[in-house]
Order: structure tokens, then C-alpha cells, then sequence
């Protein structure tokens, strides 16, 4: 636990409970890493998704309190939806 009863997330790591500090909130053309099949895929965030709707081929249950974000691969440039909690910004 750090200060104040509050877990301490590892660094860069993105979601969980609570209220989170601007600097880490994921944006449009940010890079970011997430786990994928057993080793660590990495791209770009290329739209934030705040409404149920369908992207990447599946229908993806968003709202502007839980997003999710839309990102492109660097490795095979394919796209892909993810919650915040699976990913993780680099820099």
C-alpha cells in the first residue's frame, strides 16, 4: 500500500479503481504495449471509443466512463480494441 491506504499501480500501467492522474490517461497517438499471446505487442492509439459501437470486427460495450481504445500494431498493422487496464504507455 503507499500513502494515504492507497495500492501504488506499477508505473505506466493504465485503469483500476479510483480516479486516475491526467498523465496517465491513454490519447489519441499515444504508443502503447499490452499483452498478446504470450509476449508483448506494441502501437498506437488511434481513437478513444466512449459508445457502444463495432470496431476491430466485434461489438465493443464502451461509455465515456469506461472507455476503450482502438489501436493499430506496429508489428502487423492490424487493429485491435482494448480496455485501459490492458495496456500500457511507453514513452
Amino acid at each position: 500500500m503507499g500513502a494515504g491506504g492507497v495500492a501504488a499501480r506499477p508505473a505506466g500501467q493504465i485503469g483500476g479503481m479510483g480516479k486516475e492522474d491526467k498523465r496517465d490517461e491513454i490519447s489519441v497517438g499515444d504508443k502503447v504495449a499490452w499483452k498478446s499471446h504470450g509476449s508483448e505487442a506494441t502501437g498506437t492509439v488511434e481513437q478513444k471509443i466512449t459508445k457502444r459501437t463495432e470496431r476491430a470486427g466485434r461489438v465493443v460495450d464502451a461509455s465515456p466512463e469506461e472507455p476503450q481504445y482502438l489501436v493499430k500494431s506496429d508489428k502487423s498493422g492490424r487493429k485491435a480494441v482494448h480496455k485501459p487496464s490492458a495496456l500500457t504507455k511507453r514513452s
